[in-house]
């Protein structure tokens, strides 16, 4: 059982590669833009930025999200900004992350693993001119790289460039959790000895 957090600026593709990731897998797959309230979306779309009282909210239910999935023993990706390390922490921990004093991650960090969408500001530019119907006013995008501090040991993720097509991107990502599995029993059964 796998819990994904596809992540990254508005305009990366996350819900793209995590669609198309889930498809693949036959894993379940939930996009946090679907489950934004109503008074964020709206501020969203007159281009005015969320702050983190609008988010926390949100970013709560969507780890109960995970943690609902993974008491069901059910892999999942996730697409969702993600933004700032404190919001993945309640991604991975919920509420009390909010409270923590600790800058640290807790034992429950390598539960789920963070895909990080990584391109510059002109590519992802470029791809929010062309998208149509999204709440997200693409005057946003500066904001957003502004907002975001990309994971960092020890966050439990892998960085994957823009600069190839969703179907490499996929690829790439496959590998990646192939490796991360054979390491993993690799040190299980180190553990056992």
């Amino acid at each position: 059982m796998v819990l994904l957090v596809v992540m990254g600026v508005s305009g990366s593709g996350k819900s793209t590669v995590g669609s198309h990731l889930a498809a693949k897998l036959g894993w379940k797959f939930y996009d946090a833009d679907d489950y934004h309230p109503t008074e964020n979306t709206k501020k969203m779309a007159q281009g005015i930025p969320l702050n983190d009282q609008d988010r926390i909210p949100w970013l709560c239910k969507l780890h109960d999200i995970l943690m609902r999935e993974e008491s069901a023993g059910q892999s999942v990706i996730l697409a969702c900004s993600a933004l700032k390390k404190m919001y993945r922490r309640i991604l991975v921990s919920g509420g009390d992350a909010v409270y923590s004093k600790s800058d640290q991650l807790d034992s429950a960090t390598g539960k789920v693993l963070f895909i990080h969408l990584d391109g510059s500001m002109e590519l992802i530019a470029s791809r929010l001119e062309k998208r149509r119907g999204h709440f997200m006013a693409p005057e946003l995008l500066q904001s957003q790289f502004d907002t975001l501090e990309p994971p960092s040991a020890p966050e439990n993720f892998i960085t994957v460039s823009l600069e190839k097509s969703v179907s490499e991107i996929v690829s790439e990502i496959e590998k990646s959790l192939h490796l991360e599995k054979c390491f993993s029993r690799v040190v299980s059964e180190l553990d056992a000895h």
